[in-house]
């Protein structure tokens, strides 16, 4: 699997990125708001979240703002290899691919 500057300004393809995200580990390649490149390995599987970092401890986690999205123009995901929660733009993601090890 792997996705190439596909356009995530529709419902459609961010449901299917967040539906990925809660089955597997997804390397997200996206332009950091400063224009440098980042590669993340992240995830929304709550079996790949340390139960420290588990959305089920805070009312105001970041997954129960992905629940009721304001303007949805932003993604919160687990940062798997910085062990925290990071964001990134729908429109600054360049690549999406499957992570080796989710």
């Amino acid at each position: 699997m792997q996705e190439t500057h596909k356009e995530f300004d529709t419902v459609e393809s961010k449901e299917w990125l967040r539906t990925l995200l809660r089955e597997q580990n997804v390397v997200v390649t996206f332009a950091k708001v400063n224009g440098d490149e980042r590669v993340m390995t992240c995830t929304l599987k709550e079996e790949s979240i340390p139960e420290e970092h588990s959305p089920k401890l805070k009312d105001t986690h970041p997954l129960k703002e992905m629940e009721e999205p304001k303007e949805d123009k932003t993604c919160t995901v687990y940062d798997v290899n910085a062990k925290g929660w990071r964001s990134f733009r729908w429109a600054n993601v360049k690549k999406i691919d499957e992570a080796q090890n989710g």
